[in-house]
C-alpha cells in the first residue's frame, strides 16, 4: 500500500526546487530568489493552461512589487482565473483572529470570493464544485509553526479538492524562520483540531510545498492530483531577510519576521492566563500578567537558553487579555537567531513563570494541550519538571517525524 501510494505521489507531483549555489553571497541570493508564483508566471502560466482556476490566498499572495497575485492574474489573458477562496482573516485581510470575510464579490476584480474558514471535507468540496473551477491553486505565506492555521487550510483544501475531483497546485514561498530542522512536540491524533490536524512537530521546518507533499504522501486518505511550483534560490538555512521579498503580515498579530521567529514557542502562552502580547506592538515577544515583576526575567536568564536574553518589561495591551491595564513580564531579545530554539525557549518561559508567579494558571479548556499536541507538556510542568526534562519527553516522537519529513523536502 505504501509503495503504490508513494509511486502515485511521485507521478502526480511536479516541483521546481533549485537552490542557490553554496558559494552565493547573501546579496546574490536576494537577487536570485524567486517564489513559486514568479516561476509560474515566467512560464506564461503553462501549468494552468486550459483550466478554469480558483486560488486560495490572502494578503501575503503578492509579487515583489506588492501587487496582489489575484489582481495580476485577473488582468492576464493567459490564465482563466474565475474564483478566489479566503482563509481565516479573509482574502483581503479584513478580519481579526477567529474571523473571516464570508462570501462576497471582490470589488477590485468582480471575482466571487468563497469563505473556507473552518470548512473541510464534503462541505468544502461542494464549494469547489459550485465555483466551477478545474484546478485549485494555493499561495499563502506560512510562518513555520504547526498551530498557524494556514497550513491546515492547505490540508483541508487538498482533501476537499480530492473529494471534488479537482487538481491542486501549490506555489511555494520561504519558511521565514528557515527550514533547518523540525523542533518541538509532535501532535497526538486524539488532540487534532484546526491548530493541528495531523502528527506534525510544533516547529516543522518545512515550506508549504513540502508540507503539501507530506500531507499527500502520509495523511490524506487518498492522494490528490498534486503539483508544486517551487522556489529558486532558497536554501534551508535562509531566514526571511535572505530574500528581497516584502513582508506582508500573514495575520494581524504577525507584524514582522521577528514575530515569526519567536511565535512557535511563545504562542504557548495562549494556553495560559498570561498575556501573549496581543494588543501590543510586539505580540509574542512581550509576555506578562498583573503581579509579575523582574523576578521572571531573572529566572529566565538563569536558564542560559541559547541565542536569547530576557528583559523585565511593563506594558498595557490595547485589546485581548488585560486590555488597558499595565502588567509586568518579559520581552524576548534574540541576539543569535542561528542558535535560538524557540520551542525550548517557550517551555523555559512557562516553567519559570509558574515558578516565580503564584497566579500562574492554564486556560480552563486546556488549550495548551491542543497547542502542544498532547497532555505531556502541561502535566510535566505541573509536576515540577524542568525545561530539559520537558524537552526530553518528546525527543523520540520528534526523531520519527524528522525521518518521515526528510522524504518530502525539496531544497538543500
Amino acid at each position: 500500500m505504501r509503495l503504490s501510494r508513494r509511486a502515485l505521489l511521485a507521478a502526480t507531483t511536479a516541483a521546481t526546487a533549485l537552490s542557490a549555489a553554496p558559494s552565493a553571497s547573501a546579496a546574490e541570493r536576494r537577487r536570485h530568489l524567486r517564489t513559486g508564483f514568479e516561476n509560474l508566471a515566467a512560464t506564461a502560466y503553462a501549468q494552468l493552461s486550459g483550466d478554469r482556476v480558483g486560488i486560495v490566498t490572502n494578503p501575503t499572495g503578492v509579487t515583489r512589487d506588492v501587487r496582489h497575485i489575484v489582481d495580476v492574474m485577473h488582468a492576464d489573458d493567459r490564465v482563466d482565473l474565475i474564483a478566489v477562496f479566503g482563509p481565516e482573516h479573509g482574502f483581503r485581510g479584513t478580519a481579526q483572529a477567529g474571523g473571516s470575510e464570508g462570501r462576497y464579490d471582490d470589488p477590485a476584480t468582480g471575482l466571487p470570493v468563497y469563505d473556507t474558514y473552518l470548512k473541510s471535507g464534503q462541505p468544502l468540496a461542494d464549494i469547489f464544485t459550485a465555483s466551477g473551477v478545474d484546478t485549485v491553486v494555493f499561495d499563502i505565506q506560512d510562518v513555520g509553526a504547526r498551530f498557524y492555521t494556514y497550513i491546515w487550510t492547505l490540508y483541508d483544501c487538498m482533501d476537499a479538492a480530492r473529494l471534488a475531483g479537482k487538481r491542486f497546485v501549490v506555489l511555494d514561498r520561504p519558511n521565514p524562520v528557515t527550514g533547518r530542522s523540525a523542533q518541538g512536540p509532535v501532535l497526538h491524533k486524539e488532540f487534532a483540531s484546526f491548530v493541528g490536524r495531523q502528527p506534525v512537530s510544533q516547529a516543522h521546518g518545512m515550506t508549504v510545498a513540502e508540507l503539501a507533499r507530506l500531507f499527500n504522501g502520509e495523511f490524506l486518505t487518498a492522494p490528490v492530483p498534486l503539483e508544486t511550483v517551487g522556489m529558486t534560490g532558497w536554501r534551508r538555512s535562509d531566514f526571511y531577510d535572505a530574500s528581497d521579498l516584502p513582508w506582508v503580515p500573514p495575520s494581524p498579530n504577525m507584524p514582522t519576521p521577528e514575530t515569526a521567529l519567536v511565535y512557535s514557542g511563545t504562542c504557548l502562552f495562549e494556553g495560559t492566563n498570561l498575556s501573549e502580547g496581543r494588543g501590543t506592538t510586539r505580540p509574542f515577544e512581550l509576555l506578562g500578567a498583573e503581579g509579575i515583576d523582574g523576578r521572571w526575567a531573572a529566572a529566565a536568564n538563569e536558564l542560559g537558553l541559547p541565542g536569547v536574553r530576557f528583559r523585565e518589561a511593563y506594558f498595557a495591551p490595547a485589546f485581548s487579555k488585560f486590555q488597558g491595564r499595565t502588567i509586568g513580564g518579559v520581552q524576548i531579545h534574540v541576539h543569535d537567531r542561528a542558535a535560538y530554539d524557540p520551542v525550548r525557549t517557550g517551555i523555559g518561559l512557562l516553567v519559570t513563570a509558574k515558578k516565580v508567579w503564584s497566579g500562574f494558571g492554564w486556560r480552563p479548556d486546556n488549550w495548551i494541550d491542543k497547542l502542544t499536541g498532547s497532555t505531556g507538556v502541561r502535566t510535566m510542568i505541573d509536576a515540577g519538571a524542568g525545561t530539559d526534562d520537558v524537552v526530553a519527553g518528546w525527543q523520540r516522537e520528534l526523531a520519527a517525524f524528522r525521518r518521515m519529513r526528510k522524504e518530502y523536502l525539496l531544497y538543500t
